[in-house]
């Protein structure tokens, strides 16, 4: 079999990092993980591989060289995912589908061939023997949750590192929490499964001998699910392995809120490598978090706990949400007094929205008011469902905190903020590379000479230059990532 692995186009948002990525040369973020693993599950022998469209162009002759094309994609690609399967059937050529779009919303996709649902672990042996034995069906699902210590090592010889900000891997599926907005405990269960610590160091002793030196991205959606395995086991191994390696790697990874509470998690992570955590902060309302059940964010000083994070040092990047039933008017001055307070540099903020199959879209089913399905895009102001607030209301409203938030002056007083109060952990030294230069030269012209934030710019490069140079790398990064969320506003602010 000849197989073609095809990650669909992302469309660009905060998340896409299209215009920092452009600073160090490289065409995305991450690959795909989802795919690549799966090529690690595919018999051996078979001839596969990979277009990420992110980074290259899919051609009528690759389609055309595949017996089969397997698709996985997220809801945010679904414009895309549905481009590649119309070519695809134009040209006569199989398709093969997982991953949770499909999972999600498998009855979108009539011209699917084969659609492989729910974790591939599972449902992909079923149809490989299926299909050796010449009758593969049209849908596999299950309702099983699959054992990951047998997840196989992920197929890194597909992927042309060099095109990549960062390489990724999986420690843990499932979330121990029950957000109702949440769509992880439907794709992976309450109980947090875990990879043993024998796997995960294959799995970075894999990224090493391909050659990456760099950032690695651990795209758990709760890492700290398992604190305890996490301090007995993984982390250890970690600090061990990357003691031996002499430290190429850095990591970072999502967490819940309560991270702030373990002090010995937070020393270990840092030991490890980790300097950046994505946290879902939500809202600084108590309704609002009591209303979407995000009970461990309650009764808590949400500000105290970000900084004692960041003292430990780990960056705290964070997620907000705007749209909630019980939000007043006055949420989105709110919102925007948190952020900065907080010093939270990366401040994702998107209107509430209700993925399919969270106990949002059930209740919001049962009060007629859902719309239509999610964009997955929560930048581009769509909503699938019927808001308490006026909606226009509601959107002048999350444009403010946008237009605000990452507005030159308000986002370089939070870069200094955080600078101010960070303690980055020192376990090693990375790799000096000469496109450091180059990106430092292009941050210079683009952003100190060109750019609307050019004073702010020079007051941040010399002030952390002689006074904080520990940080100073990690203040042109964030001056950059700036950068990027203001001119993805100037595409979104005119046309919404």
């Amino acid at each position: 079999m000849k197989i073609i692995l095809v990650y669909p186009k992302y469309p660009d948002t905060f998340w896409s990092f299209k215009h920092a990525l452009k600073f160090i040369f490289k065409k995305a973020t991450s690959p795909p993980l989802g795919l690549l693993t799966v090529a690690a599950m595919l018999p051996k022998k078979w001839e596969k591989k990979l277009v990420d469209m992110n980074v290259t162009t899919l051609k009528d002759k690759d389609l055309k060289w595949a017996d089969f094309v397997f698709i996985s994609a997220m809801s945010i690609q679904k414009k895309s995912a549905k481009e590649v399967i119309s070519r695809c059937k134009k040209l006569g050529v199989k398709t093969v589908a997982g991953g949770p779009l499909f999972t999600a919303g498998h009855e979108e996709f009539k011209d699917v061939d084969h659609l492989v649902l729910n974790e591939g672990e599972i449902t992909l042996p079923k149809f490989l023997e299926d299909l050796e034995n010449g009758g593969a069906k049209r849908i596999y699902t299950s309702d099983q949750w699959a054992d990951i210590e047998k997840t196989p090592v992920p197929v890194w010889e597909l992927v042309n590192m060099k095109k990549y900000a960062t390489m990724n891997v999986q420690y843990s599926r499932g979330c121990p929490y029950n957000c109702e907005f949440c769509d992880i405990t439907v794709l992976y269960g309450h109980k947090v499964r875990t990879k043993s610590k024998t796997q995960i160091i294959a799995e970075l002793e894999s990224l090493y001998s391909q050659g990456w030196r760099g950032s690695v991205f651990f795209v758990d959606d709760n890492f700290i699910g398992n604190k305890r395995k996490l301090k007995s086991e993984i982390l250890p191994a970690i600090i061990d392995w990357m003691g031996k390696r002499k430290y190429p790697f850095s990591f970072n990874t999502e967490a819940s809120i309560d991270l702030s509470d373990d002090e010995e998690l937070m020393r270990l992570m840092a030991r490890a490598g980790f300097n950046t955590v994505f946290v879902g902060i939500e809202t600084p309302s108590e309704e609002g978090l009591a209303e979407c059940a995000k009970f461990q964010n309650k009764n808590r000083d949400l500000v105290a706990c970000v900084r004692k994070i960041q003292r430990f040092g780990l960056q705290v990047q964070g997620g907000f949400i705007v749209g909630f039933d019980s939000d007043p008017l006055s949420i989105f001055d709110r919102q925007i007094k948190f952020i900065q307070k907080s010093g939270i540099v990366t401040a994702m903020v998107g209107l509430l929205n209700a993925p399919r199959g969270t106990r949002l879209y059930h209740r919001l089913k049962k009060e007629n008011r859902l719309l239509a399905d999610i964009s997955g895009d929560n930048t581009d102001c769509s909503l699938n469902f019927v808001p308490k607030m006026d909606r226009d209301t509601l959107i002048k409203g999350y444009k403010k905190i946008l237009s605000t938030i990452y507005s030159p002056p308000y986002y370089y007083e939070r870069v200094r903020k955080f600078l101010r109060e960070y303690k980055p952990s020192k376990p090693g030294k990375l790799q000096f590379h000469v496109s450091h230069l180059a990106t430092l030269s292009k941050s210079n012209l683009f952003l100190g000479l060109i750019g609307k934030e050019r004073i702010h710019y020079w007051k941040l490069f010399f002030w952390s230059l002689f006074r904080h140079p520990q940080v100073f790398p990690l203040a042109v990064t964030l001056a950059i990532y700036g950068f990027h969320f203001r001119k993805i506003l100037e595409e979104y602010i005119p046309r919404i």
